[in-house]
């Protein structure tokens, strides 16, 4: 009975274990693709607004590549890239639109393990 205790617990802790490995943040950098299309279809974009989140998304691929290549400064890059894409984001979607958009750019982040404060 002991040994079936002991083998119990020894599988609860295995489980345990690789249930909360699973669920930490990756260490991955993100480059900042963003699916355009997908991303348009989701917000209900009109023609003149996917155009512009268009040139947002390359611009804002853009300066997550040069924040994750860069050796100084990375935090500050990151933090500028995501705030500037944010700020531009916000002049180009209605108020509903520009909502939907956050929720899903911090739950990204978030996935990628990058923290913005």
């Amino acid at each position: 009975m002991k040994r079936f205790g002991m083998t119990l617990v020894a599988a609860l802790c295995l489980t345990t274990a690789s249930f909360a490995a699973g669920n930490q943040p990756t260490t991955e950098k993100w480059e900042g693709n963003i699916n355009v299309e997908k991303l348009s279809r989701y917000l209900q974009l009109s023609g003149n607004q996917h155009e512009e989140v268009a040139n947002i998304c390359d611009f804002f691929n853009e300066q997550m590549k040069r924040a994750n290549t860069s050796k100084k400064n990375q935090k500050e890059l990151l933090h500028n890239a995501i705030y500037g894409n944010l700020k531009l984001m916000k002049k180009a979607l209605n108020e509903k639109q520009y909502a939907d958009y956050t929720k899903i750019l911090n739950l990204t982040l978030q996935n990628k393990g990058i923290e913005i404060k």
